[in-house]
């Protein structure tokens, strides 16, 4: 009996503890994303292009780490480690294929305000000239970097705190044209914080509210200073990079490596700044000695991080939400899922590790992820090479690096910020779709002018959720039921017993940033549900299902979901009567799923849509212009349905 007893108790035993020990497996499958990805590399497709990527990605991590030191208002050998060490702990954490983590305009020009205030320039001569501290550099640069690690490692606590708290289900409420306007505002900020570099004046530290306009305030104040020399090279500059940059993506299919026109211009004016003796001659501004090697890690002085709060903050919030766009962008290009709470996760610990070891705060780049699109990068094995030829320029090639004149490092700055200052042609975009979005923009742009990034950022989400609040009353129906499936068999003239299926979804609730996730992956549950063989199907059979107002934390559809209908093509109407209203973010995932339903050889109808709708929808995605997808009703679309089947049918047996 005792012997029964035992055998039921490890039984049970086993079952409580065999589940538990995979979920152990499946969350360190989760939170490492590299134990994914890494047992499945294919080293003989793979290695080539992601080697080729790692390296024109190197020279885009040196030239930018140079560039967003010196704009963080530290040494420039901070920015290399700044490209080393963040890229390899997201690489391992993160989930974004083609997002390369390391220095970033807008988290320097945040840090630099503390930067500034707690360590100012005016204080380099009360502090001594030590050559015997690390890397023989003085205690004031050491001081300044020690400012900007504790931005870093405050912002990477506050990120695992949100991650800790599954903060990454509410980014729904940043929407496109809220990070389009903030990133937009700031890359203005960074050239403007660069007129100095690219005009050879010397003007103190400029910040706070209004600081944009007191900056030119100055500049033309002082106009009569600039120096010409500067000026010109300046100028020289900008026009070869945009130049090359855009005969490298005219013609990229036709050549395997693009010229690495930042890393020849660095070369070239490096040598010819030590040849012609500018420094002394003309009086340039280099960027002066940059040591060899990495120091031992040291912790970031923890007695100041009260007083870089509000930084820390703001790196936290503008670093991630600019980096989560980039890896949704990427998954979404490369069809792969990414866990908007993970990427918390992933970019608290490379901002909190590399803080020990000098960095400023990081994260992830638009023209570091175009660039590794246009180089063909598969995997993240091209940030982890990227980051051996870091190093060797940390070991090697950093000293030869003295000549570099800053005005040069500034038009690359500014010539990089490209993809950010274009998004002006968004507003055309905005206008067209939905004008509330538009103003939007418009308003957290100047927000962010006008003050901070992180302030713009703030100001867009509450702008948007007060002015959705706001038209949700005027909604004519908001009741529980908001979508309802209907399952139709469509019978052929030329052959009774062939059936179609038809679903038909209707909208009843307004479509907007705050459900149109939910909505998306609620009806891609529809689309792709196995149909039940078991069960026959009636001539019309209704389901109903409840669409909240609260997104999904990071809804994805499983590419391997088996097709919507066996042996015949399935239609999609969607009755949009009851769809009220909609923003930009309702718009674009309305056509996502019309593109997404379409390569699944599904074909989508919409009905009862207003004109703004269909202008919207024309004007926002590349919709099929050959056969007419939007209908007056329901009837004329299952009708038009009908029709091409027999149509199709007749052509059949025609050919028999």
């Amino acid at each position: 009996m005792t012997g029964a007893k035992r055998k039921k108790k490890s039984a049970l035993w086993g079952k409580v503890h065999a589940p538990h020990c995979e979920d152990v497996k499946q969350w360190w499958r989760r939170r490492l994303p590299i134990l994914e990805w890494a047992p499945q590399y294919n080293l003989k497709e793979n290695l080539l292009p992601d080697t080729v990527s790692g390296l024109m990605l190197a020279v885009q991590q040196v030239t930018q780490g140079l560039s967003f030191a010196i704009l963080s208002s530290v040494h420039p050998v901070f920015g290399l480690y700044g490209s080393l060490f963040p890229a390899i702990i997201y690489a391992i954490f993160g989930m974004g294929r083609h997002v390369a983590t390391g220095t970033f305009a807008l988290t320097s020009l945040i840090s630099a305000n503390a930067v500034e205030r707690l360590v100012p320039q005016s204080s380099r001569n009360l502090t001594t000239q030590s050559n015997s501290s690390v890397l023989g550099l003085s205690d004031f640069e050491l001081q300044r970097i020690g400012v900007a690690a504790a931005v870093s490692f405050l912002g990477g606590v506050i990120q695992m705190a949100m991650f800790v708290l599954h903060l990454g289900s509410a980014t729904f409420l940043v929407t496109e044209p809220v990070i389009s306007a903030m990133t937009t505002g700031a890359a203005t900020h960074v050239v403007t914080s660069q007129v100095k570099y690219l005009l050879g004046i010397k003007m103190p530290y400029i910040s706070g509210p209004l600081g944009f306009f007191y900056i030119y305030a100055y500049v033309f104040e002082h106009i009569k200073s600039v120096q010409l020399e500067a000026l010109l090279l300046s100028l020289l500059s900008i026009v070869v990079l945009v130049l090359v940059k855009e005969l490298n993506e005219q013609f990229k299919r036709k050549i395997k490596v693009v010229l690495p026109i930042d890393l020849v211009l660095i070369i070239a004016a490096s040598f010819a700044c030590y040849c012609t003796n500018m420094e002394n001659t003309y009086g340039l501004e280099v960027v002066g000695h940059i040591p060899k090697g990495i120091p031992p890690p040291r912790a970031p002085p923890m007695n100041i991080l009260s007083a870089v709060l509000t930084e820390a903050f703001g790196v936290a919030l503008v670093g991630y939400v600019a980096s989560l766009a980039l890896a949704q962008g990427s998954a979404k290009k490369f069809k792969y899922s990414v866990d908007d709470n993970q990427e918390f996760l992933a970019h608290g610990l490379s901002n909190v590790i590399p803080s020990f070891f000098f960095c400023i705060p990081s994260a992830a780049a638009m023209g570091r992820t175009a660039g590794l699109y246009s180089t063909g990068a598969k995997t993240q094995v091209a940030c982890l090479i990227s980051c051996v030829f870091v190093l060797i320029v940390i070991y090697a090639v950093g000293p030869l690096l003295y000549w570099l004149p800053m005005c040069v490092l500034a038009s690359i700055i500014v010539v990089g910020l490209k993809g950010m200052l274009i998004q002006f042609r968004d507003l055309k975009k905005y206008w067209n779709v939905d004008k509330i979005d538009w103003g939007i923009w418009i308003s957290t742009y100047i927000f962010t002018i006008c003050f901070a990034a992180n302030v713009g950022l703030l100001f867009g989400v509450v702008c948007t959720i007060a002015i959705v609040i706001g038209r949700f009353p005027r909604a004519k129906t908001l009741s529980i039921t908001s979508m309802k499936e209907m399952e139709v068999k469509v019978k052929t003239e030329t052959h009774d017993e062939t059936l179609q299926q038809v679903k038909i979804i209707s909208i009843n609730n307004p479509l907007v940033f705050l459900n149109a996730k939910k909505f998306n992956t609620d009806l891609m549950k529809i689309i792709l549900k196995e149909d039940e063989s078991s069960q026959p199907l009636d001539d019309v059979s209704k389901c109903e299902q409840n669409t909240l107002l609260t997104p999904l934390s990071n809804g994805n559809c499983n590419e391997e979901a088996s097709q919507p209908c066996s042996g015949e093509k399935c239609s999609l109407v969607l009755d949009c009567n009851g769809l009220t209203f909609f923003d930009y973010t309702g718009v674009s995932t309305l056509v996502e799923l019309y593109l997404d339903c379409k390569s699944r050889d599904v074909d989508v109808f919409l009905a009862n849509c207003t004109a703004s709708l269909m202008k919207a929808m024309t004007y926002c995605g590349n919709l099929d212009t050959e056969r007419p997808i939007f209908f007056d009703s329901v009837p004329a679309a299952i009708s038009i349905i009908q029709a091409t089947k027999n149509l199709s049918k007749a052509s059949d047996h025609s050919e028999v």
